[in-house]
């Protein structure tokens, strides 16, 4: 009996510390953990708004591919390239994974909104079914006139980790943020709330990729500067799993100012270590950090995000039963074994089912 297998189409190498990368990433190893033969395609070009390079890089993955392959795309790879994919839709068994619809992405002009949206839900409909990482992403999904009968929300795996230690005697207090410098993230937003704390003891470590968004990453730390805060505020970029998990370790609290998440994998990271959470209502994220376990703000509100930011800062007593109900809870979600399974059982579904 021949083991069960799919083509995992990702933009670019799987190897990049983002979360919808390290996401794919696990689940590839947690399926080829359960025996699945799992083949990774890494799409050349620019994405997500596709240029012809990566038109033809997808074109050429599917044409490669026989009749009836399980395929599963990012929907960073597929949501620009709809043409490809009606292409191929019939003879292969295509299923889409989404983990932020594109047209959601923060600083979007409306041209650009309409466009990666016309494009994601025209590539949408080819799928037999789409993999997506919360039910609130799911629930999204419908404006994209995808059934929910359709969709199913396959959350990311949370693995145990050591408790946070925080940054030693006589230290100031250290804030971690985690997640690429890009606007979504709304690291400008911490940093203007940080300005109204300067009186406040703290230093904070922003960790993620400054390349994805060069300007606004350039802004931000130009921000960080006539803030006065060079001392004060580091950008340490992408960072290897174990230099991040020094990080965290020695973090006092964890700050996460996005103004959407499609689930949050860092801060169910941060949940696991028991820092208290500071972070938006945006998307997913009231899910990810339920009540009790973090104080959750309206995005972009810098005010509101200082406040929480200096409750905590100061009240040793709320930071020590935040860090408490935030470890029992994520000692409650799924680990990446577990989340790979839910990932395989969804896929073969979709597989069988006709077009």
């Amino acid at each position: 009996m021949s083991l069960p297998g799919i083509h995992l189409i990702v933009p670019g190498s799987l190897n990049q510390r983002t979360g919808g990368y390290v996401y794919d990433a696990c689940i590839v190893d947690g399926l080829r953990r359960m025996g699945w033969q799992v083949i990774v395609h890494e799409l050349d070009g620019t994405f997500p708004e596709a240029d012809e390079t990566a038109n033809a890089s997808l074109t050429r993955v599917l044409a490669s591919l026989p009749d009836d392959t399980q395929v599963v795309v990012d929907g960073l790879a597929m949501g620009g390239l709809p043409q490809p994919l009606r292409a191929h839709g019939l003879r292969l068994r295509i299923v889409g994974l989404v983990h932020h619809p594109l047209a959601d992405e923060t600083g979007l002009d409306s041209d650009q909104r309409h466009r990666l949206a016309a494009s994601e839900r025209d590539s949408l409909s080819v799928c037999r079914g789409v993999l997506v990482t919360s039910s609130k992403t799911a629930s999204r999904l419908a404006a994209y006139g995808v059934p929910p009968t359709r969709v199913r929300a396959v959350p990311p795996g949370t693995e145990p980790a050591r408790r946070a230690g925080g940054p030693g005697p006589g230290a100031p207090p250290q804030i971690i943020c985690v997640g690429a410098v890009i606007p979504r993230k709304g690291q400008d937003v911490l940093v203007r709330a940080l300005a109204r704390l300067s009186e406040t003891a703290w230093i904070c470590v922003c960790a993620g990729s400054l390349t994805r968004h060069l300007v606004y990453a350039a802004a931000v730390q130009t921000q960080v500067i006539e803030a006065g805060f060079s001392e004060r505020v580091r950008f340490v970029g992408e960072c290897a799993e174990e230099v991040l998990d020094e990080l965290y370790h020695s973090s006092s609290l964890f700050a996460l100012p996005s103004y959407d998440e499609g689930y949050g994998m860092a801060l169910s990271e941060a949940l696991a270590r028991g820092l208290p959470v500071v972070s938006t209502t945006g998307g997913a994220i009231p899910d990810t950090v339920p009540d009790g376990t973090g104080i959750l703000v309206p995005p972009g509100d810098d005010l509101a995000l200082a406040t929480a930011i200096d409750d905590l800062l100061t009240d040793d007593s709320r930071c020590r039963n935040l860090a408490s109900a935030a470890r029992r809870y994520a000692a409650t979600l799924p680990d990446w074994d577990q989340a790979a399974a839910t990932f395989a059982s969804a896929v073969v579904e979709f597989g069988s089912s006709a077009t």
